[in-house]
């Protein structure tokens, strides 16, 4: 899928030979990716599958031959709801404290074109967002593309806090919670004790917890394997939205990755280097990549600001 906004935007960032990196570059790259064609190479890049991409699968091969652990069946009674003021939703650009606001149109657009995407492939509904590089917008992206969801959809949305090294979804929530992912998958508290609702209608987020460094172990244990696929499983109505780490600082994304439905790519205008954007397409057509959001995005449309464009 490609970016649905075609009017060129020019990038202040520049490409490997020092060119100028346009929307419509930004397009190709990601048009090739989707369709199984070698994105341009970069300095990183290669020919076939990347090694680094081998060696998580096969990591992921031997992770799943190991029998994991016996736990108790998942509850979700209990979800504690913690509102939160609008004011502070609003202070952090987060679409339920700003329902008038003009860029939130584009993600009335995102939500329509992703759903559109995953009803293809076989109603899928678990979700993975990634950039390539920190700074992105990836994760205000996770929380905004959730809640359009929930908002306006008759369908309850679950968002995952994946970015254990770096976990931020709390704070854009203004939420201060005392348990996380990082806490089920290594101390065993329950998922019932850790899942909240903002006060927002159909709308849950599972915090990251405590940072861990070990973040790539933590999410193709054992435990996270069966986590995603009971979560998948058991509610086919609800869609989960998991926010990862950038994907070429840290293994994280490679190594979960396989357990989604489908992924996406988040790159920021006036930033993110061809290089680096070429480089996550090349690793991303081999997890269900679906297409990518140009966040930052300075083009105007039809009176209102194009925020995001997908």
């Amino acid at each position: 899928m490609s970016c649905g906004f075609r009017r060129c935007v020019t990038l202040e960032c520049k490409g490997k030979g020092g060119e100028r990196l346009s929307t419509e570059r930004i397009e190709q790259l990601v048009k090739e990716a989707l369709q199984g064609e070698p994105a341009p190479p970069s300095s990183r890049g290669g020919k076939g599958v990347p090694p680094v991409v081998r060696k998580e699968q096969e990591r992921l091969k031997t992770a799943k031959r190991q029998k994991p652990k016996k736990r108790t069946s998942l509850v979700y009674t209990q979800t504690k709801v913690v509102k939160v003021p609008m004011e502070t939703l609003r202070q952090n650009r987060v679409l339920a404290g700003s329902p008038e606001e003009p860029w939130v149109n584009a993600y009335k657009l995102l939500r329509t074109r992703v759903l559109h995407r995953l009803r293809e492939m076989d109603n899928a509904n678990t979700l993975a967002i990634t950039s390539p590089t920190p700074g992105a917008g990836k994760s205000l992206t996770s929380v905004n593309l959730a809640l359009s969801i929930a908002m306006e959809v008759n369908k309850t949305v679950l968002l995952v806090d994946a970015d254990l090294r770096r976990p931020s979804i709390h704070s854009y929530l203004g939420l201060t919670p005392k348990y996380g992912l990082s806490d089920y998958l290594t101390r065993g508290v329950p998922l019932e004790r850790m899942l909240i609702n903002p006060g927002i209608g159909r709308f849950v987020v599972l915090p990251a917890g405590r940072p861990r460094s070990d973040s790539a172990e933590l999410l193709t244990s054992p435990q996270m394997e069966k986590l995603v696929k009971e979560l998948k499983q058991r509610y086919h109505s609800r869609y989960i939205i998991y926010d990862l780490p950038p994907m070429l600082a840290v293994a994280d994304v490679l190594a979960f990755a396989p357990y989604v439905d489908a992924t996406m790519l988040v790159v920021e205008e006036g930033r993110s280097r061809e290089e680096d954007i070429t480089h996550s397409c090349e690793l991303l057509q081999q997890m269900n990549f679906i297409g990518a959001i140009l966040n930052k995005s300075r083009e105007r449309s039809k009176g209102y600001y194009s925020y995001y464009s997908y």
